[in-house]
């Protein structure tokens, strides 16, 4: 009989996602918690440890222990590297362990199956990962790009975790890397390193790791198409109002405009754009741009507000959101807005990343009536519509 234990690493800095990844809500739960539900349910593991960023611990144990994760009885604080911070969990391994795992916490789709797979093959070999075997043609090129070499594709596989080991050599291989100075990318390289061979298990395409924002869409897809729904959709409604002065530039969407007043602001004052990034930040329930870009911050003054706008599709896109269509009316006497409206287009849809047939824009007067009327100021609507996928 086989004592598993398995180690979630959830202790990286998440820099290609550009906010831990643990912590992003997959139809309203963290990552990581979608993570920790499905190897909880795996009969093979006897006890899960969590290896977690020192700020992170205490709220992730709260959690398992909200949703009755009872199979997490430890979570340790993770070190300066992947390495470290396995080492810090194998340092915690109750004594009876005989066979230990390591799964990356932002793989939360991993299947049951696999799970016990890797782990029955493991019990008989010592050693063995979830790996999918190469599809595509692999080049290796020069620093130029010019292709040097084509491989064997039918060699080469790209791995997956779990990855599951004997404890006792694991934990001996890795006390020999710490004390040689060497530093592996992953247990697999370990052992390799160390003359252990490792069976590799055929895993899934749907065991993501969530790295860029872009998987977190895909991740979201996953989780609708697993529970057969239609994707959510999030409509979201933006204002803004500026104030006409003398000796400001006028700048409407990206786009400035000859005039002899422009908009009053601590950045540049594009009213439009403002009311683009609040319309999205709504249709998302993240705030508002006052929250993200407060007028107090010395950072923000005069700042472009199609940079600030790149910034907050990426906020809303990490959330695991797209944007499906945005529709802006600009409220103003003077000027013409009318033959600039193409251009404006054009700046928002590439700051957004979408085609310019989802971005609309429309001015209008008011008659004469009101400050907007009266040429004291410009207004902007913005209605936005976000999709799951």
């Amino acid at each position: 009989m086989h004592y598993t234990v398995m180690l979630v690493a959830a202790a990286g800095s998440s820099t290609r996602m550009g906010q831990p990844k643990q912590h992003i809500l997959l139809q309203d739960k963290p990552v990581l918690l979608h993570t920790l539900l499905h190897l909880q349910s795996v009969p093979e593991i006897d006890e899960l440890l969590l290896i977690a960023r020192s700020e992170d611990t205490a709220f992730f144990a709260e959690l398992a222990a909200r949703y009755n994760i009872t199979k997490l009885r430890t979570v340790v604080e993770g070190g300066n590297s992947r390495q470290q911070s396995v080492a810090n969990g194998l340092a915690a391994l109750p004594a009876q362990t005989t066979l230990v795992g390591i799964h990356d916490g932002a793989r939360p789709f991993v299947s049951r199956e696999a799970v016990s797979s890797v782990i029955q093959t493991a019990a008989q070999t010592g050693a063995a990962a979830l790996a999918l075997p190469l599809r595509d043609t692999v080049k290796e090129a020069d620093e130029q790009g010019r292709i040097l070499r084509t491989h064997d594709r039918n060699r080469l596989w790209r791995a997956q975790t779990p990855q599951v080991f004997d404890s006792q050599r694991l934990q001996q291989e890795m006390q020999r890397a710490i004390a040689c100075g060497q530093d592996f990318t992953d247990e697999c390289q370990l052992m390799e390193q160390a003359g252990v061979p490792v069976q590799l298990v055929p895993g899934s395409e749907a065991n993501l790791k969530l790295t860029t924002p872009e998987d977190i869409r895909v991740a979201n897809a996953l989780l609708l198409s697993e529970k057969k729904e239609v994707p959510a959709m999030r409509i979201g409604h933006g204002y803004d109002v500026h104030r006409l002065v003398e000796g400001r530039p006028l700048i409407l969407g990206g786009i400035t405009i000859p005039w002899e007043k422009g908009l009053l602001g601590h950045s540049d004052a594009d009213v439009l754009t403002h009311a683009v990034m609040d319309a999205l930040l709504g249709a998302a329930a993240l705030g508002d741009i006052g929250g993200l870009f407060p007028d107090t911050d010395p950072a923000y003054a005069g700042a472009d507000s199609l940079l600030l706008l790149q910034k907050v599709m990426q906020t809303v896109r990490t959330a695991g959101y797209t944007l499906s269509n945005l529709d802006v009316t600009v409220l103003a006497q003077q000027p013409k807005l009318k033959p600039h409206i193409p251009a404006m287009r054009e700046k928002l849809a590439t700051a957004c990343e979408v085609d310019l047939s989802r971005i609309s824009i429309k001015a209008t007067t008011e008659e004469g009536l009101g400050f907007t009327g009266a040429e004291d100021g410009i207004a902007a609507h913005a209605v936005c519509l976000l999709t799951t996928v």
